[in-house]
């Protein structure tokens, strides 16, 4: 086995055993996006979804020195305009890692994915105050909607309908 440099970032799908950094990491992310009490997923239930019998999201992680210090979210989703398509659910790089070029490697590996699972795109999204993240996707030549609002409803929302 040939030694890596600890600077070098190394790009990997996802593994079980990385479960408990990715909660750690989605964590930092809904810190940072200032919804620090939003986070209902468990190292249960993404176990379930992403490594059981029908894993509906991927993963690719980032490590630098042996530590997953980034990682990329995704799952396919079908455009009736468009046909399969990859959704980029998150793409985090913990804050002491940043500037090293590891966010980029995790977008490229993700396009990647799109590109050799013959998605007819790639889509995510960005909040509207998260202007470095917004440039980031720009100089990918990335188009940003605005015509387009997102819609939900939440786990209480959907119990309390009788249907």
């Amino acid at each position: 086995m040939c030694e890596v440099e600890p600077t070098t970032v190394m790009i990997r799908p996802g593994e079980v055993s990385d479960i408990p950094r990715l909660l750690e990491l989605i964590q930092e992310l809904a810190t940072f996006e200032r919804e620090p009490h939003a986070v209902k997923a468990t190292q249960a239930s993404m176990l379930r979804d992403g490594f059981g019998d029908n894993p509906v999201f991927g993963s690719f992680v980032a490590e630098l020195s042996q530590q997953v210090v980034g990682m990329a979210i995704y799952y396919y989703r079908y455009s009736t305009w468009r046909g399969r398509c990859l959704y980029l659910e998150d793409l985090v790089v913990t804050e002491s890692a940043r500037g090293r070029g590891i966010g980029k490697k995790l977008f490229e590996q993700t396009v990647s994915k799109a590109k050799q699972e013959n998605c007819q795109g790639l889509f995510w999204q960005v909040l509207d105050w998260n202007q470095p993240a917004i440039d980031f996707y720009l100089q990918y030549g990335a188009q940003i909607e605005s015509q387009w609002l997102t819609c939900y409803l939440t786990k209480q929302q959907l119990d309390a309908w009788d249907v």
